[in-house]
């Protein structure tokens, strides 16, 4: 389904979607294999789900698809938006829903607390091998103590969007906006800064610091947790992209202005940032193209992958899951339900619908990226032609040729502690509150508390 998005920051938001129920049936905890539970083929019966906010054309045809193939089962959406404090409160009085859409993020901390349900009997009872219909990424994304635990949707890599009409002015190449050389990106960003009065009225380079710091991270080597999800962000690769973080902040004004400026940005009207030349390039999801299209006659973008220290192009898996809870009253009608949903037939259904949609309204079909190789073939194939914009036709490739790059930046009972700490360290950096090493080593601190915790329940 696509959903609306909620900023995490001004422009790098993840598509959300969301499901809700009632509760009862077995528990699982901790990755015990052994507790492992068994899923039937053949639903029946009612289903409730979770968090499904104003579904659009995407969402309401993949809704119509599950439906179908579910025959009498009777489906129940609470369309109230996810909360994490509201689900481990549920949880505790037993009335969570049969199946809960949430960020891939919290995937290991609920797997760690028993609230939901390993899956890997899910996935065999229909014969999907998640390795198979998933991009690795997606699938090591939701991967806990060598089981899965939720069914993934979506996949919204992100990318650096260009403003050719600003790099053109400035002097600045594509080849310049290099993430692999913080030095020469730097002085590309110098290049096409402009300010007034000390305040910006140009971003250079408008790296979404605190909405995308993973990317940052990953950038230099860097990592979020080891491999058993115990916190790492004191990595000393984490520290030196940090520092390049900053370098490339205090450039152009320093973190608060950037903030201030980028706060101010019509980031989905037509006077977004690209069309008023606020931004000579901009760390993207790939969602943020469907925005730009609306104004496309009036932009003139192109797009470069984020390239690691290595050289080489890389980017990692956003995107939202499907779970089922430990009580969940039905659970072989989410488990099919929500296997239904992330189906390539229902893809195929949602893509005909956007290109439907578009058809009447206009615009520009920048694909689906949904999570799946062979369904994201499918629909670029069929759906996804030349604009005659040759600066969008470069852009959705640049995200088609990012996506088989994508990382994982694993899997943790800790991940919403690790997420937030790494948020907060880099905003304490950026502000010059504490030297970079200082506030990622806060931020571990923090961190492994979470982790420690987790590890005793």
């Amino acid at each position: 389904m696509s959903f609306p998005v909620r900023p995490a920051s001004a422009v790098f938001l993840v598509s959300a979607l969301a499901l809700t129920g009632c509760g009862g049936g077995g528990s699982s905890s901790g990755g015990d294999s052994s507790a492992a539970p068994s899923f039937g083929a053949s639903p029946s019966g009612n289903l409730s789900a979770w968090a499904f906010d104003n579904a659009d054309d995407v969402g309401k045809a993949r809704l119509a698809y599950a439906q179908s193939q579910l025959g009498g089962v009777q489906v129940k959406l609470d369309q109230t938006s996810f909360d994490s404090q509201k689900f481990t409160t549920r949880a505790a009085s037993g009335d969570l829903p049969d199946v809960v859409q949430m960020d891939r993020a919290l995937i290991g901390t609920y797997a760690a607390q028993g609230l939901i349900k390993p899956l890997d009997q899910c996935y065999s009872a229909h014969d999907v091998d998640p390795s198979k219909l998933f991009y690795p990424a997606v699938t090591e994304s939701v991967k806990y103590k060598n089981q899965i635990w939720a069914v993934p949707q979506f996949y919204q890599p992100p990318l650096m969007l260009l403003n050719n009409r600003v790099m053109k002015q400035a002097g600045v190449t594509a080849d310049q906006i290099d993430t692999s050389n913080i030095d020469g990106l730097t002085a590309a960003a110098q290049k096409m800064y402009k300010a007034s009065g000390g305040s910006p009225t140009r971003l250079g380079i408008d790296p979404v610091a605190t909405g995308a710091p993973e990317m940052w991270m990953l950038n230099s080597g860097g990592r979020l947790m080891d491999e058993s999800g115990k916190p790492a962000l004191d990595d000393p690769k984490n520290v030196t992209a940090l520092e390049g973080l900053k370098k490339l902040s205090d450039a152009q004004g320093g973190h608060a202005k950037i903030k201030s400026f980028s706060d101010s940005f019509d980031t989905f009207g037509k006077n977004n940032q690209f069309v008023k030349d606020q931004v000579g390039a901009q760390v993207d999801a790939q969602w943020y193209l469907n925005v730009l299209s609306a104004t496309a006659d009036q932009e003139d973008i192109a797009a470069v992958p984020f390239k690691g220290t290595d050289g080489k192009p890389f980017t990692f898996a956003l995107g939202t899951s499907f779970v089922i809870p430990a009580g969940a009253k039905n659970p072989d009608a989410a488990c099919a339900w929500a296997l239904s949903l992330v189906s390539q037939q229902s893809w195929e259904a949602a893509a005909k619908a956007r290109s439907a949609t578009l058809a009447k309204d206009g615009g520009i079909n920048t694909g689906l990226f949904t999570g799946s190789p062979a369904a994201d073939t499918a629909i670029r194939e069929k759906y996804v032609k030349p604009t005659g914009n040759a600066g969008f036709d470069k852009a959705i490739s640049a995200f088609y040729d990012v996506v088989p790059t994508g990382k994982s930046i694993g899997v943790s009972p800790a991940g919403e502690a690790i997420k937030n700490e790494l948020r907060n360290a880099v905003t304490a950096a950026l502000l010059g509150q504490k030297p970079p090493q200082q506030a990622l080593a806060d931020a571990q601190a923090a961190a492994l508390r979470s982790f420690n915790q987790a590890a005793d329940q």
